[in-house]
């Protein structure tokens, strides 16, 4: 009894090592970075921040090395790019859908690695019909790599420069793109016990993804936690994000500004229910 309370325990804890500080960053010629470990030619974690494009991460490879866990454009939603923050009607504006330099204009990019992670940061202006910017986004991430799991943290805020409306809508802000390809197994659980399709809709706190990617036997995971209950968006192909303009409209006066913080606890192999419940309430509880 005593063996099986400790080991519940122990899945209970949220994380609690060191990262590993011996990854090399690579700013890419396109813009971003690119993360690669010690002796391996590919990145395992890429970010893109092109002058003239929506910031976007992918790819995103299992913490062993074996398979991509995003993919970018796929034939069934060509403008959906790995992870990426997109909302829908801001003022009339689709940045959901769009992603190209008549919506996006980068305004700023550094990075810095640290004994504790990878931190990064892109500035961007979000472009309203005349190409005025409207809004200014800043992505504020921290990539910490435990070997076997990745930690990464976003802290996504965007500041008015005029009066903006962001109109009730289904769907849009973070958004995860895997590679779907209708894996038997395939599944998405909130934080609330639903699966699939009755997790459309609901509000929770986090969505683990799970499903089979190529290069692996055993299933890859994107658990993705917000800092606050949120209704969430899970498509037919398991599309997965937050979208807080599903509760409705929503605005931001002139100078005005708002944040939104997620977390994603990235690991292969069977649900960890216990693991990304502890680290959501770790998450949840921070400042």
């Amino acid at each position: 009894m005593t063996r099986i309370f400790l080991v519940l325990m122990f899945l209970s804890l949220p994380i609690v090592a060191h990262a590993d500080a011996n990854v090399r960053v690579v700013e890419q010629k396109t813009g971003g970075i690119a993360i690669f470990r010690p002796g391996i030619e590919t990145p395992i974690f890429a970010f893109n921040a092109s002058v003239d494009g929506r910031p976007y991460v992918h790819p995103l490879h299992a913490p062993d090395g074996k398979g991509v866990l995003t993919e970018f454009s796929p034939g069934h939603h060509k403008h959906q790019t790995g992870i990426y923050v997109g909302f829908l009607k801001v003022n009339g504006r689709d940045y959901f859908h769009n992603r190209g330099a008549d919506h996006f204009r980068r305004i700023g990019f550094k990075h810095e690695a640290k004994s504790e992670g990878v931190s990064f940061t892109s500035s961007y202006e979000l472009l309203d019909k005349d190409k005025n910017a409207q809004l200014v986004e800043t992505q504020a991430w921290v990539f910490r790599d435990f070997t076997q799991t990745y930690l990464i943290d976003l802290t996504w805020t965007a500041k008015a420069n005029v009066d903006v409306t962001f109109d009730k809508y289904d769907y849009g802000g973070l958004f995860i793109r895997m590679p779907w390809k209708n894996q038997p197994g395939a599944k998405a659980v909130n934080s609330e016990g639903h699966v699939n399709g009755k997790c459309e809709g609901q509000k929770a706190r986090w969505v683990d993804i799970g499903m089979s990617v190529d290069g692996r036997k055993d299933p890859a995971h994107i658990a993705v936690m917000s800092h606050m209950p949120l209704p969430w968006r899970v498509d037919g192909q398991l599309g997965v994000g937050p979208a807080p303009s599903r509760a409705g409209a929503w605005k931001l006066g002139k100078g005005e500004s708002v944040t939104y913080r997620y977390r994603f606890l990235v690991y292969t192999g069977d649900f960890q229910e216990a693991q990304v419940q502890a680290e959501s309430k770790a998450f949840s509880s921070s400042k």
